[in-house]
């Protein structure tokens, strides 16, 4: 009995010594860890590996690199989705952008324009009615709260718009759209910018057709049977009519010769700008046919006031009655906006009407579907009733 009761005792006094033992403090949880590999080679020190770079499959592949017009090279992390055109001969720039058909989702904001009987965008661009329309002159501060990724300008405006602009973190890409030669290689340009260098080439296929068109058509004619051509710009200022020529360098003087004419007044437009000029000057060259461009008013109406004016009926051209009015619907198409093709076709063919007869009509057709998508009844609708000139 003594025996049994130590026994009881002595348990006793163990499981009251452990259990005033402190309990353990779990160990911290560890950060996950790859396992060593179970070798039996001594273990070595190994130095820490880098982790491998990401891939770069969209930086390269998505980036798009622009050359624009005075040979800069503008980089892009992808097609600039915000786009904004700014500065003066704004339609100039923007009815070349809209030759692109995402042109309607990335142009965000564009210059007002000061030329047109009527509003061209709206008709390529159902929402162009939301877009935000900057003042011609909007400087930098004035761009810069439109977000835009890329501001497209002309390029004359690199100093005075561009600069300022890009100080400000923005990119900028310029474009000359001047001449039959820049048109070729701003399209090119614009193919970059809109990331669609396939539509870049049918636009700029289908401008080399015509003018081929034209030039094949004339390649028969001698220099003697060029007639000689006065194409002049009628304005009225303060109610006095002025008249002027364009430079030598100009679309206008290009487009005649690439018709078949020879331009008299080329000698003397040296110059940048308009130049004016007066009847006796207009006398002097007594030109064989004369055409007359009128921004502000309708070409038809201004050269019926010319040919009842007395001194006009002594020129040789009012007298054989071949002075027409430079046709226009929204714009003239003696200008270099997307219609210039058109005025050279239409000119070609006043020129030497026995060498080439375009169906103008069929023609405004073909452009307008082409370059713009509008479909034959849009263009008898809404754009063959807003036409001036001698069109036929």
């Amino acid at each position: 009995m003594r025996i049994q009761w130590l026994g009881c005792l002595l348990i006793a006094l163990v499981v009251a010594l452990v259990g005033c033992q402190p309990s353990p403090t779990p160990a911290p949880t560890a950060l996950p860890t790859t396992p060593a590999p179970v070798t039996t080679e001594p273990a070595v020190s190994l130095s820490p590996v880098s982790p491998l770079p990401p891939p770069t499959e969209p930086a390269v592949t998505a980036s798009t690199v622009v050359v624009d017009a005075l040979g800069r090279t503008v980089e892009f992390p992808a097609p600039p989705q915000r786009i904004v055109v700014a500065g003066k001969a704004i339609f100039i720039v923007t009815d070349a952008l809209y030759l692109f058909p995402q042109a309607v989702e990335r142009i965000v904001a564009t210059g007002s324009a000061s030329q047109g009987s009527a509003q061209f965008l709206p008709l390529v661009d159902a929402g162009f009615a939301q877009k935000l329309v900057l003042e011609s002159n909007a400087g930098a501060e004035q761009i810069a709260p439109t977000n835009p990724e890329v501001v497209v300008l002309k390029s004359y405006l690199a100093e005075s718009l561009g600069q300022p602009l890009e100080q400000l973190g923005i990119k900028v890409v310029y474009v000359d759209l001047e001449t039959p030669e820049q048109y070729q290689r701003d399209l090119v340009t614009l193919g970059q910018l809109f990331g669609d260098p396939a539509r870049a080439e049918a636009v700029s296929r289908f401008y080399a057709d015509k003018v081929a068109g034209v030039t094949q058509a004339l390649g028969d004619v001698a220099e003697a049977q060029r007639p000689r051509v006065l194409l002049v710009q009628y304005s009225e200022k303060g109610g006095a009519a002025a008249l002027s020529v364009p430079p030598a360098t100009w679309i206008q003087t290009q487009m005649v010769e690439l018709a078949g004419g020879a331009p008299v007044w080329k000698e003397a437009a040296q110059g940048g700008g308009w130049a004016t000029v007066n009847f006796e000057q207009i006398a002097a060259w007594n030109p064989e046919q004369i055409f007359v461009i009128a921004y502000q008013s309708n070409p038809s109406e201004v050269v019926a006031k010319l040919k009842a004016d007395p001194q006009w009926q002594a020129l040789a051209a009012v007298q054989n009655g071949k002075v027409y009015g430079f046709p226009k619907d929204f714009y003239s198409w003696d200008q270099p906006d997307t219609r210039w093709v058109l005025g050279l076709t239409w000119l070609a063919g006043r020129l030497h009407p026995d060498h080439f007869q375009p169906d103008m009509n069929q023609e405004l057709v073909n452009f307008y579907g082409q370059l713009y998508g509008l479909d034959e009844a849009v263009v008898k609708d809404q754009i063959v009733p807003l036409l001036q000139g001698d069109l036929q």
